[in-house]
């Protein structure tokens, strides 16, 4: 679930953190009435909690997989909760790129597209890591919680093999699973930061 989701939030999440960017006050291509659209769409998309977003989109998520309950079936909420939670992510990365070499790019005669590779995602490379490091520890949280609507993993090993039946070892054994997943994760993400960093040094 958290590799799909992040796989497919992480492409849709990046194009319209992108795209706020660039229709954003002091963007590229300011565009006042799309940026306030994508904007609402995020904001509100970040403010629904995670379980009653898993009940508002059923009728949509058995529209795309045929089904609301499973493994497959979850993985829609969480992809559909994560999107506007990492394209502010992407949007306050690339923020942090110094303006300065954005105009001079503007000055060699670059168009938006190539700042935006070349540039945007070039130097805003290290907070783009580390908002991709923060979304998947999020993600992990999501699956666990997943597990309350039949969603499988370890959240539903927690809940349903261990609450449920009064097996305090078989959730506590699923929670330091998780808790190792985090923490693997965050080891990654820092070894990445060290070698980009270092690349650069």
């Amino acid at each position: 679930m958290t590799v799909s989701a992040m796989i497919i939030a992480g492409v849709i999440g990046l194009i319209i953190g992108i795209l706020l960017l660039l229709t954003g006050s002091r963007g590229l291509s300011p565009n006042a009435p799309l940026y306030w659209v994508l904007d609402q769409i995020v904001n509100i998309g970040r403010s629904i909690p995670f379980i009653i977003l898993l009940a508002i989109i059923m009728p949509f998520t058995r529209l795309i997989v045929g089904t609301s309950i499973g493994t497959t079936a979850v993985t829609v909420p969480i992809v559909v909760g994560t999107i506007p939670f990492f394209a502010r992510q992407v949007q306050n990365a690339l923020l942090e790129v110094d303006p300065g070499v954005v105009e001079a790019a503007q000055a060699m005669g670059l168009g938006n597209l190539a700042i935006v590779f070349r540039v945007y995602l070039k130097e805003g490379l290290i907070s783009l890591v580390r908002s991709v490091n923060f979304t998947i520890i999020n993600l992990i949280g999501l699956t666990a919680m997943a597990g309350a609507v039949g969603g499988g993993g370890l959240g539903a090993t927690a809940l349903q093999e261990g609450y449920q039946r009064g097996r305090t070892d078989v959730t506590f054994v699923a929670m330091i699973l998780i808790l190792i997943f985090v923490f693997l994760t965050q080891i990654i993400g820092n070894a990445l930061l060290r070698l980009i960093a270092h690349g650069r040094a």
